[in-house]
């Protein structure tokens, strides 16, 4: 026969056993296959800029009607109506974010007037909720148009009375929180054929050199952005530590061209390649734009190196 002490050692045994096979089952990671699908982001850009409660109020619409949204922002304080500027940003973002991202853009100085309100998809299988003005023309240039539709369902707006002048809450919001929830698009409203397309701004080379535009300001910093590719500067036959001669709005100022703005020293000007691709003009650890009074919009010409520019005489 077996002693107390025999069968307690076993009992024992037994109820490690079964503690340790639990507690491994419990550590088990969970099959993914088998968790929710996580919700699309809502990457929201407007001109409200943050001194009112606009942002915060279209916020509120969303997660009433998508309690779990995850809301990121772009920005919110796009130049107020600069539909072009809105343009660029939605241009930049858009490449690091997935398919089926929902992206929220309102900048909309035509609200309450015929424009329309519409979904578009992308062929990258992102949607954009926002005005039929022009602003999702770049995005839609590089990543083509799977589809576009006017959100005139009242199903996709919100349920109370809809105002001339606040479609950001009114019918934007809401849209873009049903794109989040699941729904469909095609059933916002009609298909619409055609959309608004801006007119980008291109720069041109010829023999003599580049010209360009200033087309926004690397904010806070004041950096000047211009529409000069890199390409098309390189073509100018500059090198690294060259100093190269820009006439903005007509006045020639004389830049070294570097990599990086500490390559000069703090309070010195610089040409460098920004990190989109273009030519930029800044003030190591200063604003540019406020030490020289430049403002967009305005006329950049680069010279091809060695070239000799001549400066028309004031009649």
């Amino acid at each position: 026969m077996r002693t107390r002490r025999q069968l307690w050692s076993i009992w024992f045994m037994v109820f490690v056993a079964a503690a340790s096979f639990g507690c491994s089952n419990a550590s088990r990671p969970a099959d993914p296959a088998s968790a929710p699908a996580r919700k699309p982001a809502i990457v929201f850009m407007t001109d409200f800029g943050t001194a009112n409660d606009a942002v915060a109020i279209c916020k509120a619409v969303i997660v009433g009607i998508s309690p779990s949204a995850r809301i990121m922002d772009i920005t919110h304080q796009v130049t107020p109506f600069q539909i072009e500027e809105a343009s660029r940003d939605l241009f930049g973002v858009t490449p690091y974010y997935p398919a089926g991202t929902v992206f929220l853009a309102v900048v909309d100085p035509g609200v309450g007037t015929s424009r329309k309100a519409v979904i578009v998809k992308s062929k990258k299988g992102q949607y954009f909720v926002l005005p039929d003005n022009g602003l999702v023309s770049e995005v839609i240039e590089r990543d083509g148009l799977e589809g576009a539709h006017e959100i005139s369902n009242p199903a996709w707006m919100i349920q109370a009375a809809v105002s001339s002048t606040f479609h950001g809450r009114d019918i934007f919001s809401p849209a873009a929180a049903h794109l989040a929830e699941g729904w469909d698009y095609t059933i916002a409203g009609p298909e619409v054929p055609q959309l608004v397309r801006l007119t980008t701004k291109l720069a041109t080379v010829d023999d003599r050199g580049a010209s360009g535009e200033i087309i926004g300001l690397d904010d806070p910093f004041g950096s000047l952005i211009t529409n000069i590719s890199s390409e098309e500067f390189e073509s100018l036959g500059y090198s690294l530590d060259d100093k190269v001669t820009v006439q903005i709005n007509k006045k020639p100022v004389t830049l070294p061209y570097v990599k990086t703005f500490m390559n000069v020293a703090v309070g010195e000007t610089l040409l460098y390649i920004d990190s989109r691709g273009r030519v930029g003009i800044a003030v190591n650890q200063g604003n540019y734009s406020k030490e020289f009074g430049v403002q967009p919009p305005g006329i950049v010409f680069i010279a091809k190196k060695g070239g000799v520019v001549k400066l028309k005489r004031k009649e």
